[in-house]
């Protein structure tokens, strides 16, 4: 079975400290995401001012069904309001090969 990848891109509101984002996240992945069946981890990467993250699902369908659990949660939304939308690119991406 191939792993799939979530692949983010984006940068942070003016006023947002990393620190504050990270505790969110850290909230994030602790309540809703790593509960979410098939889910493996979850990477953050920054260059400059542009984050990357890497959320690894054990399925295609693990992957799709992680992008609507925490819909309507409180802190699904915080972490969203730390993000500039305009300048997010999401991808889901299947494993072809790891070499």
């Amino acid at each position: 079975m191939a792993k799939t990848a979530w692949i983010f891109s984006y940068k942070l509101k003016k006023g947002i400290k990393e620190e504050q984002f990270i505790e969110i996240t850290q909230k994030l992945h602790d309540e809703i995401i790593s509960k979410a069946n098939g889910f493996i981890s979850w990477e953050h990467y920054l260059q400059k001012d542009t984050w990357t993250d890497f959320v690894l699902w054990e399925t295609e369908e693990d992957a799709k069904n992680g992008t609507t659990i925490g819909k309507g949660k409180e802190v699904t939304n915080q972490f969203y309001a730390c993000i500039q939308m305009n300048t997010c690119t999401a991808l889901i991406s299947k494993q072809i090969k790891k070499y």
